[in-house]
């Protein structure tokens, strides 16, 4: 088998497992929001941290995948630089200025380290799976 074969092979496995975990944390999310809807009673931990967690994956996924068909560049990775500044804007943006206008949002410091930690495991996650392929380039958004 040849070198390109390989590396084709190998892209397809990566991409598959990259689509796999996105669409599992995709699932959890919904299935944690349908449960809290429906006023069932979960642990603490679910339902004030989970979805926090897990929602800055979700949209940086849903970019990648977007810019990813836009450009037709199968090995696009969003730069850190916009995955912190994303989390940035999220932790200002529900975590204090919401707060102080809507009492159903309140701040929490907690989910702002939720944010960073998980866009930062998003970005080392998409760079394990985009460099697997052979191929060592970071896009730019532009």
């Amino acid at each position: 088998m040849n070198t390109i074969t390989q590396i084709q092979n190998k892209t397809r496995k990566n991409l598959f497992w990259y689509k796999f975990i996105y669409t599992n944390i995709s699932f959890v999310a919904c299935g944690i929001y349908i449960i809290q809807r429906l006023e069932v009673e979960l642990p603490a931990i679910i339902n004030n941290y989970v979805n926090d967690f897990l929602c800055l994956p979700i949209i940086l996924g849903g970019i990648s995948f977007g810019i990813r068909q836009l450009k037709k560049e199968a090995f696009f990775r969003l730069p850190l630089f916009f995955i912190i500044g994303l989390a940035s804007y999220y932790s200002f943006y529900f975590e204090y200025y919401l707060p102080g206008f809507n009492p159903r949002y309140t701040g929490d410091w907690i989910d702002v380290i939720l944010y960073f930690l998980s866009s930062i495991i998003f970005f080392f996650t998409e760079k394990y799976f985009i460099n697997q392929t052979g191929f060592k380039k970071t896009a730019s958004i532009i």
